[in-house]
């Protein structure tokens, strides 16, 4: 799937699904809530979007400083929009690495360290939203009451998460036998033509070897020399997360619907705790159509799909829009399609 194919798809699930949930749920009630909306409230949810912004920036400035790097703020809230747009483009919502790790490398950081900074960033999250869902779930099991679907989709995200915790626990574990895997995949290109010499697999090997040892050195140093910066990026993990969670209560509050702010925060860990791993491109699709239906446990049906889909607008489509701005200054499109590609390969 090419980089522009995987943007129309996202363009076209999110607001093509969004138009469908406004269509059958908005009634004269909603828009006369909406235009009566507080003003001064949608500033303060888009302030807690920049809060999210400045948390996750800093999460990388801490990250990278735990592996002996250096990574400025500025560029920190570039890679942040980055992971939006690549996040947006790609299934799994599995795109933002290479384009972060591109961006690091570009700035003197090896592959390694990068792939090491970017991968202990996003386990970080899921790590945090793995703790809490079925802490929200116990205490509010009525998140999930009535819907088979999402059950399911809980639970299968549960042995995703199971799987890419094993596999990383293996990869630091095991060095040697992910280099050797590495070979193997090498030689298999090489058998099919997709590399035209011998000098150029070596080059590869040589490659792979070096960048896997960087990897598994700085996954290593982290938890041993950076252990007081790797507790900043989890505090700012924390805060990034409740900023974001604090967008929808400000949205409901600014139409004068009544909520409880720590079952908000549960449903939304619950939603997106399902929607790291749904394969549409940026979750697009099923992260507006699945807020309608998880909303409805906080708010009347005539307002969930609505919210949702305001709430979408905020937390995501402000962010993946900054990101086509990274992309086109900082990248290219040429080099963004190129990275898109490898992503692409990756998932298959």
């Amino acid at each position: 799937m090419s980089l522009r194919k995987g943007l129309i798809i996202f363009i076209l699930l999110a607001f093509g699904v969004s138009a469908v949930i406004i269509f059958r749920s908005v009634d004269g009630h909603t828009i006369r809530s909406l235009l009566a909306a507080d003003k001064f409230k949608l500033i303060i949810a888009l302030l807690a979007v920049f809060a999210a912004w400045v948390c996750d920036s800093g999460r990388f400035c801490a990250l990278a400083s735990a592996a002996h790097e250096h990574v400025s703020f500025p560029l920190g809230i570039a890679l942040t929009w980055l992971n939006y747009f690549g996040s947006a483009v790609t299934p799994m919502q599995s795109g933002g690495g290479p384009f972060q790790v591109y961006a690091l490398y570009k700035r003197g950081i090896p592959v390694g360290k990068g792939i090491a900074i970017t991968l202990m960033r996003t386990m970080l999250t899921v790590l945090i939203l793995t703790l809490s869902v079925p802490v929200a779930l116990m205490f509010d099991p009525d998140i999930l009451e009535g819907s088979p679907f999402l059950k399911g989709l809980v639970s299968y995200v549960f042995m995703v998460i199971l799987a890419t915790w094993a596999f990383v626990a293996f990869t630091i574990m095991k060095p040697e036998m992910v280099k050797k895997l590495a070979r193997v995949t090498v030689m298999w290109l090489r058998r099919f033509n997709f590399m035209k010499s011998n000098r150029t697999v070596i080059k590869i090997v040589q490659w792979l070897d070096r960048e896997i040892d960087n990897y598994i050195l700085n996954f290593r140093l982290v938890f041993h020399s950076g252990k007081t910066w790797l507790f900043i990026a989890v505090i700012l993990s924390v805060l990034h997360l409740l900023s974001l969670f604090t967008v929808l209560p400000v949205l409901m509050s600014a139409v004068g619907l009544p909520y409880r702010y720590a079952q908000t925060i549960a449903v939304q860990a619950v939603f997106m705790f399902i929607l790291y791993f749904v394969p549409t491109p940026g979750a697009s699709g099923v992260a507006e159509g699945g807020g309608a239906l998880l909303y409805s446990v906080l708010m009347p049906e005539n307002m969930a799909g609505v919210m949702a889909v305001i709430c979408r607008f905020f937390t995501d489509y402000i962010s993946i829009f900054m990101g086509v701005v990274v992309v086109i200054r900082m990248l290219g499109w040429g080099v963004s399609e190129n990275l898109h590609k490898g992503a692409s390969v990756e998932d298959a």
